[in-house]
């Protein structure tokens, strides 16, 4: 038996309370009730059948509490005149809510829109498209509305999130809610105060002109001759964005490695300049123009992913060579194939004929699914082999005309 009962009609109201409809009706200037809801009933060969079971059926929605049954005269062959469900209505919103245990949550609705009209009525929009995370946020309205109002108040401030004087209201509290309070600044503040292209919850303090934490980047020098500090030779350094795009070292080859280990075990070599790379991350290295004089090597993963980040550097410097991520490497080392969980499936346009070619074996599974071959384990020995030609194709590394001693 298929026919509409209590529990499936509740259940057509509770997805409209689940799409967040019921709550946003308060902005509705029609008004939805009473509601007509859909009722599936007895067949006339079911009527036959199940004639008991179908007065049953009709009684028990006539008896049920907020449902409004509307009937229909239907004359049957066997037992004559009858009268059934023709369809059910809930006559208020009220009644609704009732019926789901919501007339709290909408009390507590609206007790937000008003807070909000009275407050900062510019982001209004936001609740009747979000009402059931409205909901949620219930017990941090205020604060949210406390942000986006000294947002208002000092547009693109140049201060850190930590430096947000508003009672109550901790640089924590604004990290945690970074996604919503996006979109509420958004509505409320003037375009002029938003860059819009700076997207996603990381890119939260660039977008409103709040200071963020500097992007850093830890190098080595594998060449000893060379000082980045005077009396320290090869020391492991970290500097932040703007300090490395001013550095002034007489290097003429960079490499980049994603593996910690990696990055520390690389062995001297003239000229040379080690980076711990930073995945999908390269805005803090593209603002240093002197790479661009240098030979720049990256040495990823054997993986989709690894070739993802290649073309992503490519983006940023063109000159780009990868390094033992090769076939020869990967057919190396089968004994360490490992399993790459989500493998990248987009087209990459930035990477060489060989490997593209690698790429899309990866990428098809023409080996075998999900093949992968992390860097750190590769065999030393093998690395070093590697490195050493690269030091012989660049025997005299010399820089470009115009990077030694910049400032």
């Amino acid at each position: 038996m298929n026919w509409s009962t209590p529990k499936d009609l509740k259940a057509q109201l509770a997805r409209l309370w689940e799409r967040g409809e019921l709550l946003r009706d308060q902005f509705a200037e029609e008004a939805r009730f009473p509601l007509r809801l859909s009722v599936k009933g007895p067949t006339s060969a079911e009527i036959t059948d199940r004639f008991e079971a179908v007065r049953t059926w009709a009684a028990t929605l006539a008896t049920t509490p907020p449902l409004r049954v509307e009937w229909q005269e239907v004359r049957h062959r066997v037992h004559g005149l009858q009268r059934l469900p023709a369809c059910v209505w809930i006559d208020s919103a009220d009644d609704a809510l009732g019926w789901l245990g919501k007339r709290r949550d909408r009390d507590e609705f609206a007790n937000l829109i008003a807070c909000t009209r009275t407050q900062c009525p510019a982001v209004l929009p936001w609740l009747e498209k979000r009402p059931l995370q409205t909901l949620a946020l219930s017990g941090e309205w205020a604060r949210l509305l406390a942000v986006v109002n000294w947002v208002v108040a000092h547009p693109r401030p140049g201060v850190y999130l930590r430096q947000v004087d508003v009672p109550g209201v901790h640089s924590k509290f604004i990290e945690t809610h970074r996604a919503a309070l996006s979109e509420l600044l958004d509505l409320a503040l003037p375009a002029d105060c938003v860059d819009a292209s700076r997207t996603g919850v990381a890119q939260f303090a660039a977008r409103y002109g709040f200071r963020d934490k500097p992007q850093r980047i830890r190098l080595r020098v594998l060449d000893p001759a060379i000082r980045v500090f005077a009396g320290l030779a090869g020391p492991d350094v970290t500097l932040d964005a703007d300090s490395f795009s001013r550095l002034a070292v007489d290097v003429a080859r960079v490499i980049i490695t994603e593996n910690e280990t990696n990055f520390l075990a690389l062995p001297e070599m003239p000229g040379t300049l080690a980076i711990f790379g930073a995945g999908y991350g390269w805005d803090a290295l593209s603002r240093a123009d002197w790479l661009a004089q240098c030979s720049i090597h990256y040495w990823g993963d054997i993986d989709t992913h690894g070739f993802a980040i290649l073309d992503q550097l490519r983006g940023h410097f063109g000159h780009v060579q990868s390094l033992l991520m090769d076939r020869a490497t990967l057919d190396a080392h089968e004994a360490f194939w490992g399993w790459e969980e989500k493998p990248q499936r987009a087209d990459l346009a930035r990477l060489t004929a060989d490997e593209l070619s690698l790429y899309d074996t990866l990428r098809d599974n023409r080996i075998r699914e999900g093949l992968r071959l992390e860097q750190e384990y590769l065999g030393f020995d093998w690395v070093r082999e590697r490195l050493e030609q690269l030091t012989d194709q660049e025997s005299k590394p010399e820089r470009k005309p115009g990077v030694a001693g910049r400032t």
